[in-house]
């Protein structure tokens, strides 16, 4: 399995760079979208009623790996279903519509007749993610009273997966 790129060259906002041509029926984003590896967005039981309302925002505006919000889900959702069952509703607010790509340029002998260097410097696509906003909600949690200690600790240990600094608000419902 190929290893993933450093996530430096991924995490500032650009905009997405897209094949613009002189023939209109060129402009398109070649490679398509890569299979999502999140599983689910809703989790818990969503038909009951909850007292309180946990919600994971972000400190700093970035992109956001799809490997990174699947594995923030999975740990959150696995503490709170271990603990209490389905007493809770977990929403996954973010989806990873942004593509990445790299251009691998390969080394060595022979080099030169494998690939074309940064002359048609597309790139093939490695995976997506999530473009989010300074302030902007990750995850919400909703909860009962009882519980809610131990949904501010799964939603922190959410935000331990995260690459960017998080805090966890209590709105009012």
């Amino acid at each position: 399995m190929a290893r993933l790129r450093k996530f430096a060259a991924y995490q500032n906002l650009k905009r997405p760079y897209t094949r613009i041509s002189k023939y209109t029926n060129k402009n398109y984003v070649r490679g398509g979208f890569p299979q999502l590896k999140i599983v689910k967005f809703d989790m818990g039981d969503s038909r009951k009623k909850y007292d309180h309302v946990l919600q994971l925002v972000v400190n700093r505006s970035m992109n956001i790996r799809q490997n990174s919000i699947e594995s923030a889900r999975m740990t959150s959702n696995r503490m709170l279903e271990k603990t209490i069952g389905t007493n809770y509703h977990l929403r996954l607010k973010i989806f990873p519509f942004h593509v990445l790509r790299e251009n691998p340029l390969a080394a060595g002998a022979g080099a030169d007749r494998m690939s074309t260097g940064m002359q048609k410097s597309y790139g093939k696509t490695i995976g997506c993610a999530a473009r989010v906003k300074e302030g902007q909600t990750v995850m919400e949690l909703k909860i009962n009273k009882e519980n809610l200690k131990l949904g501010r600790e799964a939603l922190q240990r959410a935000a331990t997966k995260l690459p960017c600094g998080c805090r966890i608000i209590s709105p009012s419902i």
